[in-house]
């Protein structure tokens, strides 16, 4: 009786083993074929309903730690990335990186931060007017995404990020950006600082905001927030 159900118990052993490796090598094909981060919910889809994907993620993490590619949390999704200590053997092979201008970087900045956020708003937090290609640039890039329109007069588009953002600049989430503290840390802000002076905690959010409204029809002439 005791041989049985020890035989039994070793059994059912294998067949999770089994069933957990060939999670593993399925998440693992996924990720490999994916130009984007993906998931946990997403890729909890393709493996057996017994293995929990949190096990499988934990088990490629720790296989893939010290190879040539290491599997990361990104854009709140996981996504393998060449191994940062060899990152140097590719830069020659790498796309050059895109150059952004002052202006670009100010614009990308503020959207992260204060999103969803008009093109008018930008202009007032920045205090100069904004060109078009500037924000065309972000749009073509796919770090910047309309999200709707602002329920005010003009109903001008709102600006947000993208999954896209998070992938280039290597975050998970959007509140991984900067606060004020870790701004001043770094270097980015110096001198004495306004009293009133704060960096607004960032929200990505897809969901429409109460005082936004679906973008509609793309191809009617959209109004950036230049209200007549």
């Amino acid at each position: 009786m005791a041989v049985a159900e020890a035989e039994r118990e070793d059994e059912e052993a294998w067949d999770a083993d089994e069933a957990l490796a060939r999670a593993c090598r399925i998440v693992e094909a996924l990720l490999f074929a994916s130009v984007q981060p993906l998931s946990a919910e997403d890729l909890a889809k393709s493996v057996p309903a017994n293995v929990p994907i949190d096990r499988v993620i934990a088990e490629l993490e720790q296989s893939y730690a010290m190879r040539g590619v290491t599997l990361h949390r990104v854009a709140g999704g996981y996504a393998f990335r060449t191994a940062p200590d060899l990152a140097y053997l590719l830069a020659p092979e790498a796309e050059p990186p895109r150059k952004l201008s002052r202006a670009a970087l100010e614009t990308l900045a503020i959207i992260a931060y204060h999103q969803p956020v008009t093109r008018a708003e930008i202009e007032e937090i920045r205090g100069v007017a904004t060109a078009k290609g500037t924000l065309d640039i972000l749009l073509e890039a796919g770090w910047v995404r309309l999200r709707g329109r602002r329920r005010s007069p003009g109903r001008p588009v709102t600006f947000g990020t993208t999954p896209a953002f998070l992938d280039h600049f290597g975050l998970d989430r959007i509140d991984d950006l900067p606060g004020l503290e870790e701004l001043k840390g770094a270097g980015f802000i110096e001198g004495r600082l306004a009293k009133d002076l704060s960096v607004p905690v960032p929200d990505d959010d897809p969901s429409l905001h109460d005082d936004e409204d679906p973008l509609g029809d793309l191809f009617t002439p959209l109004d950036d927030g230049d209200a007549s």
